[in-house]
Formats: C-alpha cells, structure tokens, sequence
C-alpha cells in the first residue's frame, strides 16, 4: 500500500489563521524547525493509481495541487481520487467535499450517522448523487473499499470503521452542559488493508479502552490522534476554557503511556493543534516523543506499507 499524509494539523490547520502564538509566529517566518501543515488527512492507494482520502479537510484544494499522486492525469476532466472515507462529521473531516463538487465520480463511505448530516444539509447535494455514490458502512465488520461512483468496482483494499471514544460534532453540541464521550457512529477509527497488510487511522479519540488496545496491540502502523500535548493545554496557554477530554481528544502525555507494551510497531501522531509544542521540532516535548519512539506526521510524508 501506498500511504501521502496530505495534512496533519488538527482544525484550523498551522499556523492557524488568528493565531499569534510564538509556534505559529516561527511557522510564518518560514522556520525550518517549525513546519506549516495543512489540516489532517491521508491518502491511500494500492496500485499507485486509484486513490482514496481519509476525510476531507477544508485544505482539500491545496493538498490536491500539493500532491501531482492526485492531480488528473487524462481527458479534460478525471481525478485519481477513486473515493473517501470519512471518520466522522466535524468540520475539519468533511468541509473539503465541497471542493469535490464538479460532477466527478467517486464513493463516499461513512457510517449512517455521518451520510446523515451530509444528507440534513442541502450544501453538501453539490456532490450529484447520479455520479457520487454514498456508501454506509456498518461498524465493526470489514468490507471491499469501492470507488468510482455509481456501479463502482472492488480497489483491492479493505476497510473496516470501529467506534473510539468521541462526541458529537462541536456544532451539534446541545445548550445542557458538555455532551457525554460515548462509543458509537460519530467517532470512528479506519482500519485499512490489502489483505497482508493493515494499518489504523485514529485522528480523533478521546480515551484508549480495553477494546481498543486489544485492536491496536501488535499492529504495524497507527495514525494516532495527536491533537493536544496535555489535557489542560488550552487552558494553560490562555487560548480557551475546555480540556482535551470536553474537546473529545486524548493528551499525547496519556497516549504515550497508553501505548506502552501494545508492541505497535510504527506509531505516528497526526491531527496536531496549533498550540502543541510538538510541532516545534527543537522543543522539550518533541525530544520526549521522538525518545518515545512516536512521530509526528508532516504534509507530504509518504509511506510504502
């Protein structure tokens, strides 16, 4: 399998538009320490030539230009991009269909609660259901990824979405307090594979439990949610009163310890907020992840699984 991560930030993407924060600052000033990354995404491909997106950033437009893997290739009009597998229905997963609008055949896999809000949400009928199929996947089973529109044919790959720990999509939040962290269709892990090799997308989860250990244990590649360094980190920095927890996020501190003794074999932090030092490749807390053994996921990495 071919692996681009055409972005790793997390919503709102670094530097992040309205941040003046001394890690977007560096970024700006074209630092070589602090890399800009558009926001998170990948995409993946067996042969090299059909290609499928884990979600849709609002950055969709510049990945595309920034990956010739997915720029059209014959006739007037074609893609590579075969298809997309969306983990759930925030903004930073699925904003970038819309840049999609054209009339070009793909597939669309999502759980039902995900093609739901698409379906709710009339914007998003730009993707003209005669050539852009909607695929609803069950949880927990794994299943022939398709592309290419209505009638689409088998990619070779296989896909499974599992539920992690989440909440709902911040602008579906209630007016009751803070929504519960459950398991279920608005938060999903992907698992992909060719039938010898696998590998998991997780850029969202807010907690690891015994299942998902279980999952993960022994695996030899995960993308794994990156978003805050410490639970209290936007707190402590002045930036917003909600921990990584009421944001539906895990700490990378808790993640590392997490993962100790899964025996996971490459392990790769993606989905990295703007204000997580990490990004900053001199800082304390790189030094510790890199210790660790853990990456972190840059725009234009590329990886041959």
């Amino acid at each position: 399998m071919h692996i681009l991560v055409l972005g790793a930030a997390a919503g709102g993407g670094f530097p992040q538009w309205n941040s003046h924060a001394e890690a977007c600052r560096r970024a700006r000033a074209g630092d070589p320490a602090v890399r800009p990354r558009t926001q998170a995404s990948l995409a993946v491909s067996r042969d090299g030539r059909d290609w499928f997106l884990l979600n849709a950033s609002p950055d969709l437009r510049q990945q595309i230009a920034a990956n010739p893997a997915l720029h059209p290739n014959h006739g007037l009009r074609s893609s590579p991009i075969a298809g997309v597998v969306l983990s759930g229905g925030d903004v930073d997963v699925i904003a970038g269909l819309l840049n999609l609008r054209e009339r070009q055949p793909f597939t669309l896999h999502g759980t039902a609660r995900t093609l739901g809000i698409l379906d709710a949400n009339p914007i998003f009928e730009v993707l003209a259901r005669d050539v852009v199929a909607r695929s609803a996947l069950p949880l927990n089973e794994r299943v022939p990824l398709t592309g290419g529109g209505i009638g689409g044919a088998e990619s070779g790959l296989w896909i499974e979405l599992f539920p992690v720990p989440g909440k709902v999509p911040l602008y579906l939040e209630g007016h009751d307090g803070p929504p519960p962290i459950v398991e279920g269709e608005d938060t999903v892990g992907v698992a992909v594979d060719d039938g010898e090799r696998r590998f998991f997308f997780i850029p969202g989860c807010a907690a690891m439990t015994a299942a998902l250990a279980d999952r993960l244990r022994g695996a030899e590649l995960v993308f794994f949610d990156g978003t805050l360094y410490t639970d209290t980190e936007m707190i402590d920095a002045g930036l917003g009163k909600k921990t990584g927890l009421r944001m539906g996020h895990m700490s990378v501190d808790a993640t590392l310890a997490a993962f100790a003794g899964l025996d996971v074999r490459r392990r790769i932090f993606i989905h990295i907020n703007n204000s997580n030092p990490i990004l900053m490749d001199d800082s304390p807390q790189r030094r510790v992840v890199d210790q660790a053994g853990w990456e972190v996921a840059f725009d234009g990495m590329e990886i041959a699984l």
